[in-house]
């Protein structure tokens, strides 16, 4: 790269993704996406709350979830709500239990020695295994599952992996990404620098994940973080659900689903986010711009960033 490309291309990455969106310099631009959208009943409910009554602007989509078929079918009665697919490795409940859409036999190396997908506490163990081809199957498995069903998601995410958890996985992803023509989340240096060098948005600062807040004053630092909130473009994980008594005798995480969902159907955030001129965005405009890019996404993780 010589000095002028160089220069060039710093002077894109400079630039806020929130502008590259069309909206003008010192805009604060919010995506708060409810991931998890199928994992149980309560979850389902809490997370279509969470966007038609209280504040959320988008979700995200797990196939392999017992509760699946609901949500798709709530999808398809709801057109107008975003959605991507939230591509999972892992199973969460304990008494609730799901595996892969893929044959367990063509995926080996994404379960354990009991042939049951790795739970979240695992992230290590699994990543240690886990074969890139049986990802790939297991992944294309799970959009398919989406696709075919005639719904039309914006955008790819993982559930329990930051960026993918594994440089070859984010790669994979960027190219599935391409291939359907999505967005996709990134949020961990130094993917967010080789994405922004190719002009295509992604949050400007770090991302917040709803279960690594305490649960203890949890609306009070929300409410802190509205106040708070940068210019540009900024992107909340969050994980509304009912907290009923199903969700309760099912999910060790619970109690963060139904401290999430108050928060966000509560007028408390509405009150906020237009006091403090907040934006709420989707994932729609991402999946506008990243359409448009001609490079292969899967030439990201191949960029030289120095």
């Amino acid at each position: 790269m010589d000095r002028h490309d160089f220069a060039a291309a710093e002077k894109v990455v400079s630039a806020r993704s929130s502008e590259w969106l069309g909206f003008p310099s010192g805009t604060r631009v919010l995506i708060i996406n409810c991931d998890d959208f199928g994992m149980y009943e309560a979850v389902n409910t809490g997370v279509v709350a969470a966007i038609e009554t209280g504040v959320a602007s988008s979700c995200s989509l797990m196939a392999p979830c017992p509760a699946a078929p609901q949500a798709m079918e709530l999808l398809r009665r709801r057109p107008e709500i975003d959605f991507g697919i939230h591509l999972t490795l892992f199973c969460d409940t304990t008494h609730h239990r799901w595996g892969p859409l893929s044959a367990k036999e063509k995926v080996p190396s994404l379960l354990t020695e009991a042939g049951e997908l790795f739970t979240p506490a695992d992230v290590a163990a699994l990543l240690a295994v886990a074969r890139l081809q049986d990802i790939e199957l297991e992944f294309r498995a799970q959009i398919a599952a989406v696709v075919d069903a005639g719904l039309m998601p914006t955008h790819l995410d993982w559930h329990c992996l930051a960026d993918g958890g594994r440089d070859d996985i984010f790669e994979l992803t960027t190219a599935l990404a391409a291939e359907y023509g999505l967005a996709m989340r990134v949020w961990l240096e130094p993917n967010r620098h080789r994405a922004r060098q190719h002009g295509l948005p992604v949050v400007d600062h770090d991302f917040l994940d709803s279960f690594r807040l305490n649960l203890d004053g949890k609306a009070a630092r929300y409410a802190q973080l509205l106040r708070g909130l940068p210019d540009g473009l900024s992107e909340w994980a969050v994980h509304p659900g009912l907290g009923d008594e199903e969700a309760q005798a099912i999910d060790p995480g619970w109690r963060v689903r139904r401290t999430d969902y108050e928060f966000l159907i509560s007028a408390q955030a509405r009150q906020l986010l237009e006091q403090e001129n907040i934006i709420l965005s989707d994932y729609r405009l991402l999946q506008r711009r990243w359409s448009q890019i001609p490079l292969p996404m899967h030439d990201l993780q191949k960029t030289n960033v120095s």
